[in-house]
């Protein structure tokens, strides 16, 4: 867990903590917590879900402790959540323009950096935390491979690398001579040779994305390679979730639904073809 996670459970729990200050731990505290939550209009569900996440998980240790004698948040279900995903992918006209751009950078350690990362996020899915964790060991340039150490995981899973990857990845390598340690570092003043950080990744491809005056989050990559996928697998979450590495197929069916939708839209427009003007 990073330290930024850990500064945002204790925020969270220590909101709890406050509320139960107010009015004393209770079998009820857990489910007045809710309603309290229920009926903050400044929060979003899925801010709320969050308070209420870390509450959870902190009686549920409490109890697991013999600190609380029963679990207090059963039956105590999380506020529901629309499935449409709330922030639109990149598209290939996106995709295109920026790699277009990206070309035509002169050759540096910094171009070369941009490049690599974004060949992880375009080709591979990677999530931003995934890509700061890599290390140089982690690259098998000869075998194709990339071990990845996943989302709330521990150990490492193989990821196949696409060709271009790998020449992308050899171009980094050799260019910026660095030969152990993390993959990604920081060249900047007060943090140099330190890992990369997420925050660092997301200011660095965000600037690129808003120079070019493409409106998307750096999110928007993996949204593009899962929706690409799903499209050239006609909807096959299995063979598609050994890419993505989701956890669960719900997620990727999000993703398939949404796909569906907008193809079907032409012949809902066709459905109402009148004119207000």
């Amino acid at each position: 867990m990073s330290e930024s996670t850990r500064r945002e459970y204790r925020f969270y729990s220590q909101h709890f903590v406050d509320f139960i200050d107010e009015i004393s731990l209770t079998v009820n505290s857990f489910l007045e917590y809710k309603r309290y939550l229920a009926g903050r209009n400044d929060l979003s569900v899925s801010s709320k879900n969050k308070y209420l996440t870390t509450a959870r998980i902190l009686l549920k240790e409490l109890n697991r402790r013999g600190l609380l004698p029963m679990d207090i948040t059963q039956n105590v279900k999380s506020f529901k959540q629309s499935r449409r995903h709330k922030k639109a992918g990149l598209n290939e006209d996106e995709v295109t323009k920026l790699l277009g751009a990206v070309g035509q950078l002169p050759k540096s350690n910094q171009s070369l950096r941009l490049k690599a990362i974004l060949s992880l996020l375009i080709l591979q899915g990677l999530r931003q935390c995934e890509v700061v964790r890599l290390n140089v060991s982690d690259v098998d340039l000869v075998s194709g491979l990339l071990l990845v150490r996943g989302k709330g995981r521990d150990d490492t899973e193989a990821v196949y690398l696409h060709p271009e990857s790998v020449s992308v990845l050899r171009n980094y390598l050799s260019g910026t001579k660095i030969a152990d340690g993390a993959l990604f570092v920081s060249w900047s003043n007060n943090n140099r040779d330190q890992r990369m950080t997420t925050k660092s990744l997301r200011r660095m491809v965000k600037d690129t994305l808003v120079a070019l005056e493409i409106p998307k989050s750096v999110h928007g990559f993996r949204h593009y390679f899962t929706t690409t996928l799903l499209k050239e697998y006609g909807g096959d979450l299995l063979q598609v979730a050994r890419y993505t590495r989701h956890k669960s197929l719900e997620m990727l069916q999000v993703y398939d639904d949404s796909i569906r939708e907008e193809a079907d839209l032409p012949r809902y427009y066709k459905a109402f073809q009148c004119s207000f003007t």
